[in-house]
């Protein structure tokens, strides 16, 4: 411990603070020059702390304002949640998938955050690339809760999806979405065959069942070969 960076240890700092629930969703966490003076820094490591945790979605930081708790509370999804075996069969697609990684690792800050358990607990992990007509459409990157879907890893991901597999042990109630467009890195690259630094649609997804999160998800897709679309219902107004 003592010969860990500085910058390190403000991190290990701010994602307890988080974890334990001493500082909240949204509250404002110290600024740089407070870290700075804490811990008796630079203010240049205590930006890289608090940038860190940005980039990882633990924080997030507001022009003018300061820095911030990222929100993690569940929502209403705005979009239905299909599984997307079915997707592909209703276009009249051959759906297949490709198990890439499927694995019990150490929770970094950031997923043990998204799933509301102890930092370095296991978890589960799940790398699958969802094929449509023998082509690679989405990659999917999914931590799962143990607690919940406890024989997650002893499932055949060929045959049926995270998706149709959770909603039966941990039917869904909440889920929470995040969409942006990315670069992909080099190894979604590989996952996705691509060969140029064709802009993807990612969402990031967090589900909830009635015994609590399940899983925290990253779906990556060609901005070339997937789009999302919706339909709203507006209630008619009474005058």
């Amino acid at each position: 411990m003592a010969n860990e960076p500085k910058f390190a240890l403000i991190k290990q700092h701010i994602t307890e603070q988080i974890r334990t629930g001493v500082w909240k969703e949204d509250q404002r966490v110290p600024s740089e020059n407070e870290l700075a003076e804490q811990f008796s820094v630079s203010r240049m490591t205590a930006r890289r702390a608090l940038s860190e945790l940005t980039d990882s979605g633990v924080l997030t930081r507001s022009q003018g304002l300061g820095t911030f708790v990222a929100s993690f509370k569940s929502q209403s999804s705005m979009l239905e949640i299909k599984n997307i075996a079915d997707e592909v069969k209703e276009r009249n697609g051959e759906y297949s998938a490709e198990v890439i990684a499927l694995e019990e690792i150490a929770a970094m800050a950031p997923i043990a955050i998204a799933l509301s358990v102890d930092i370095d607990s296991k978890v589960y992990r799940s790398v699958i690339v969802h094929h449509e007509n023998g082509q690679p459409l989405q990659a999917e990157e999914r931590f799962v809760s143990p607690h919940l879907a406890p024989e997650y890893l002893q499932q055949d991901f060929t045959a049926i999806t995270p998706h149709e597999y959770l909603s039966v042990v941990a039917p869904l109630t909440e889920a929470r979405h995040t969409i942006e467009a990315v670069m992909p890195s080099q190894d979604v690259c590989q996952w996705l065959n691509l060969y140029n630094e064709e802009p993807c649609l990612q969402m990031i997804r967090r589900t909830w069942s009635s015994s609590g999160i399940v899983s925290f998800t990253r779906l990556i897709s060609p901005g070339s070969k997937y789009r999302l679309g919706g339909h709203l219902t507006f209630k008619k107004q009474v005058r």
